[in-house]
């Protein structure tokens, strides 16, 4: 019999922030990346949400911007980062989320545009089963400036999710998936249960007209 999956976005889902922006500050207050780059960065993000620009491309250059970098001090660097600034935003109604699911026997799951190493050290502090996230290729321990496979972004989640899925012998049209984000509709109408978390204004009305559950976790990070 398959399984129920219960999949989770990152930013602005079980985070309050988005991670992106966070990390390119942390590059620029360590020296690691000029202004000139940052503020480029900051205009792919931005165009990303206004959406003149997909993430799929933004990752790409991403990727390039990394080819000849080490890989294992690239990953040091982010499991120090993700522990220092990561975690203390983790919103405590998806940590309660998580365990519920946990407790029905579902299989926990991560599903994030995030780099995989940001994805994997949070997943492993979660103690999630599985991590669907954007990947960058490696030869001989320095990246090569490619992805592998597509971008953890729009229908790229829906190929990741499906992986997983294959991987753990999830079915997907009984499994859940929380988001805040309208470009995740492609796997929001993959799953048999969604709920929308803290939307943007897209999401939101999409959830409206769907009657798909709306909850707001940053709200009760106060309560």
């Amino acid at each position: 019999m398959a399984r129920i999956g219960a999949f989770f976005d990152l930013d602005r889902t079980l985070v309050a922030c988005n991670t992106g922006r966070l990390f390119l500050r942390d590059l620029r207050r360590r020296g690691e990346i000029s202004v000139a780059k940052a503020v480029r960065a900051l205009g792919w993000l931005a165009k990303y949400h206004l959406s003149i620009v997909d993430l799929d491309t933004v990752s790409r250059r991403v990727a390039e911007f990394m080819r000849g970098r080490s890989e294992q001090e690239f990953a040091e660097h982010c499991q120090r980062w993700v522990e220092d600034e990561v975690l203390p935003l983790l919103l405590p109604e998806g940590l309660r989320k998580i365990e519920s699911h946990r407790k029905e026997g579902h299989m926990v799951a991560l599903l994030s545009t995030s780099l995989s190493y940001v994805a994997q050290p949070l997943a492993r502090t979660l103690n999630l089963d599985a991590v669907g996230s954007t990947q960058f290729e490696v030869k001989r321990g320095q990246f090569t400036g490619q992805l592998v496979g597509p971008a953890c972004f729009g229908a790229g989640k829906v190929h990741w999710a499906e992986e997983m899925g294959r991987h753990h012998g999830v079915d997907l049209d009984g499994s859940w998936f929380y988001t805040d984000s309208y470009t995740d509709m492609p796997m929001l109408e993959r799953v048999g249960n969604r709920v929308v978390v803290n939307p943007d204004p897209r999401l939101k009305r999409a959830a409206r007209q769907r009657g798909w559950p709306t909850e707001n976790w940053q709200d009760a990070a106060g309560d």
